[in-house]
């Protein structure tokens, strides 16, 4: 059986961003851990409209051709690491909006958290997006990377070098999604 698909979602889209450089880093994370086929997707690059379809997600019945590539997509991970800033002691309304867009294709899939911010470390956009993740029945794991002031990791060309401390955290977060995935993957495929 092939590796799962891994896919980490970087939730900031704003000009003059800083989380892309935090995404790629746990990208390349990700696929020294081995245990996935890995994937960035980049919500600037989506660039999904606000929720237009006249259809309810759990129909799957897609007019536009955004969210039939979106659905796609999503489709092809088994597991997603989200990576979002915290705004307003939330998480982005791009994702917010990229979750909604979709139902079935999120189902029976495990989720990882990488928040990032100041000295809360994005954790209220954590806590805030885990009821979302559970309606849309992902599981999301408890192993987490917070990253506070998280400028301090940044170089002067803009790349993320995180601490031992953050890569312990990757470390477990990517063992519990690689435990998990198949259990769930055997989950969907019952269905």
């Amino acid at each position: 059986m092939s590796r799962p698909v891994l896919q980490i979602i970087s939730a900031s889209t704003r000009a003059g961003r800083k989380g892309i450089a935090v995404a790629r880093w746990f990208q390349r994370f990700a696929e020294q851990h081995g245990g996935f086929d890995v994937e960035l997707v980049d919500l600037a690059e989506v660039g999904l409209p606000v929720f237009d379809e006249p259809n309810h997600p759990r129909l799957r019945q897609y007019v536009h051709q955004s969210t039939k590539d979106w659905s796609a997509t999503v489709s092809r991970a088994d597991a997603f690491v989200f990576v979002t800033p915290e705004y307003n002691h939330s998480f982005p309304a791009s994702l917010k909006n990229a979750l909604d867009h979709l139902s079935a294709e999120w189902a029976d899939k495990p989720a990882g958290l990488v928040s990032y911010g100041g000295v809360s470390a994005g954790l209220r956009a954590a806590t805030a997006i885990k009821p979302v993740l559970a309606a849309l029945r992902m599981l999301p794991v408890v192993e987490a990377v917070s990253i506070p002031f998280f400028a301090q990791f940044l170089t002067e060309d803009d790349e993320f070098a995180p601490n031992t401390e953050l890569e312990a955290g990757a470390k477990a977060m990517l063992d519990e999604l690689a435990r998990v995935t198949p259990a769930l993957r055997s989950l969907r495929d019952a269905a």
